[in-house]
């Protein structure tokens, strides 16, 4: 009798994963004695030691700028969102040669090399004498002798570089995560609902410990140490990685998305003028079998985007620049329909780099003693952390509970309604701070500290609001973020999709730089004032800039609103094999000797 991939001869599963993963020679690979949990555990661990040597660099980045390099508030604020957007934006070639040369896990493992080259280096910077200028008794002053061409190559090549080794190691490794949950079988796709809740409490816990501990001994025990601490939690956490390779189930790279895209693309401009069917099954596609025994998915034809379909009109060849399946060019639709999203969460993520430049220079404007102990401005992270952490439990825990009862959906609320609520967060934030900073410059003016921009009697608590309110966001829009574009990404585009999350962090920084630098222009040109963003805070107004993006959030909601309303979700793939499963059940049972053969369409309507 003849059985399908599926189960067994008596109808039973038959034990193996269903979605083309392997192991590191090629093998399939039983499902009870890989993946899930019990290889998640070793990646969740890397992440809390890795987020923490990251956030250890990057949390107390500007205070290092303006007191060790002797950098002014634009500039200093500037130099981090730039180095941050490179951060977050080189995750696309990362997720490039990912797919299409290396796979996932060896792309992950190189970059982690060039990853602790880097922060081996930036350590070395912070700690020889010769590497950085003298001290300054007041770094805002402009007798401050500033960092040579020598220091700053070195300071900043050892950023660079240390920004190329993420590029590789964060679109591959919360990737390599999910691919430990078989989406064919559903005890696992049941535990992923909840993998990138838990993939974000693991990222903050790392970060709380960065935000309290090392940013303490960067400000009162040394950026030696502050800066060596990080680099050891980065070779904690790949050694971590390691020990649970044998668990790991991986995925053959598929060939490179971007000529994927591309192909179909071309072929659809260069057949511009050729009519497309109005009969589907008259378009070019391969036999089912050609995907199932690979673990891949057959998708039917959509009418979104209708002109991409031109490019699988048969025609006299079969060059792939001029011929495509309908799969590859649903794929490539699937990539596309994301663009206007991606768009969407480019300012709030502007916002977010507020956290680690502006809203930390606040900081040092305000009374930060608690009898003889120092509050690090950069500490007040850990707010946003404390308040993501007891965010996302209580979303998972409660929110998401109730919410399944009222909608009937699994995830509670769909993805897009999620980022919808964070992105309402924004609005709030800006405001809030917006309110608060013109509190702070009231005292500053009662006290007579405009000009001499001295330390305010205000305690560093007022910007809590703002930083804890930041953390609740957090759980609405960076979470769903990263579910939507790897859950809605196509399977052999996986790390791509999870490179649009980063590439909105990225171009959410370069955008901070743009309208930091644009503001602070304009404003001291063709301002009354002497500008919004000068050295001095006391003698600026960050109240207007923050009231600036309050107006920028409202407009980017409404944006936000308008194209998540014709958004068309890509369907959940083990629903429809869950039904295909259970045909082939019975079928067994029966005696049925030919598995029925069913290509699954992967689309529905966005209001599902």
């Amino acid at each position: 009798m003849a059985t399908s991939q599926y189960v067994d001869e008596n109808g039973h599963d038959d034990g193996y994963t269903k979605d083309g993963t392997v192991d590191l020679k090629g093998n399939p690979i039983l499902r009870s004695k890989t993946g899930g949990w019990k290889a998640c555990s070793f990646i969740v661990v890397y992440e809390v030691f890795e987020r923490m040597a990251y956030y250890g660099i990057s949390s107390n980045l500007v205070i290092y700028l303006t007191e060790k390099l002797h950098q002014g508030t634009v500039k200093s604020s500037n130099n981090v969102t730039n180095w941050m957007g490179t951060i977050w934006m080189t995750p696309i070639l990362g997720a490039y040669f990912a797919d299409a040369f290396l796979g996932r896990y060896w792309t992950f493992l190189i970059a982690c090399g060039i990853y602790f080259l880097g922060m081996s280096l930036l350590t070395l910077a912070v700690s020889i004498h010769g590497l950085k200028p003298p001290p300054c008794a007041n770094p805002t002053a402009t007798d401050c002798k500033k960092a040579s061409t020598l220091q700053l190559a070195v300071f900043f090549g050892a950023l660079y570089t240390l920004a190329i080794g993420t590029g590789g190691t964060k679109p591959n490794i919360s990737t390599i995560g999910a691919d430990q949950f078989d989406e064919f079988h559903p005890k696992e796709k049941s535990q992923k609902l909840s993998f990138f809740n838990w993939w974000m409490f693991s990222i903050f816990l790392g970060t709380l410990f960065a935000n309290t501990v090392l940013v303490y001994i960067q400000d009162n025990v040394g950026w030696s140490l502050g800066y060596g601490l990080p680099t050891l939690g980065l070779v904690i956490s790949i050694m971590l990685f390691l020990a649970g390779s044998a668990f790991y189930r991986h995925k053959k790279p598929r060939g490179s998305p971007f000529t994927r895209m591309a192909r179909v693309i071309i072929a659809a401009l260069r057949k511009w003028n050729v009519q497309v069917p109005s009969d589907p099954k008259e378009l070019y596609e391969l036999d089912l079998g050609e995907y199932t025994k690979n673990g891949k998915v057959r998708i039917d034809s959509t009418p979104t985007l209708r002109f991409l379909n031109k490019a699988c009109v048969k025609v006299d060849t079969t060059d792939p620049w001029m011929l495509c399946s309908v799969t590859q060019v649903e794929e490539t639709k699937q990539m596309l329909r994301m663009i206007p999203i991606l768009v969407a969460t480019f300012i709030p993520s502007t916002m977010i780099a507020q956290i680690n430049t502006l809203f930390v220079k606040q900081g040092t404007t305000l009374k930060r003693n608690i009898g003889n102990f120092s509050i690090p401005p950069a500490s007040l992270h850990a707010f946003v952390t404390i308040s993501l952490l007891v965010s996302v439990v209580l979303y998972d825990r409660f929110f998401m509970k109730i919410a399944k009862r009222l909608t009937k959906n699994p995830r509670g609320i769909n993805i897009l309604q999620r980022m919808g609520i964070g992105m309402a967060f924004h609005i709030v934030i800006m405001l809030v701070a917006s309110f608060v900073e013109r509190h702070r410059l009231s005292v500053a003016r009662d006290h007579g500290l405009v000009e001499s921009g001295k330390q305010l009697p205000l305690s560093i608590f007022i910007l809590l609001p703002q930083f804890i309110l930041m953390g609740t966001a957090d759980a609405f829009l960076e979470v769903a973020k990263i579910e939507f574009f790897y859950d809605q990404a196509p399977e052999g585009m996986k790390s791509l999709g999870t490179s649009y999350s980063m590439t909105s962090l990225g171009v959410g920084n370069f955008i901070s730089s743009f309208l930091l630098s644009t503001v602070s222009d304009i404003t001291k040109k063709h301002g009354s004032h002497r500008g919004w963003i000068l050295n001095n805070l006391n003698a600026s107004h960050l109240d207007y800039y923050y009231a600036f993006f309050a107006i920028l959030n409202l407009l980017n909601f409404i944006f936000f609103l308008f194209v998540s309303k014709f958004y068309v979700y890509k369907a959940e793939v083990s629903d429809s094999l869950a039904v295909l499963r259970q045909e082939l059940e019975i079928g067994s049972k029966h005696r049925v000797t030919n598995s029925q053969e069913v290509s699954t369409n992967t689309h529905f309507n966005g209001s599902t």
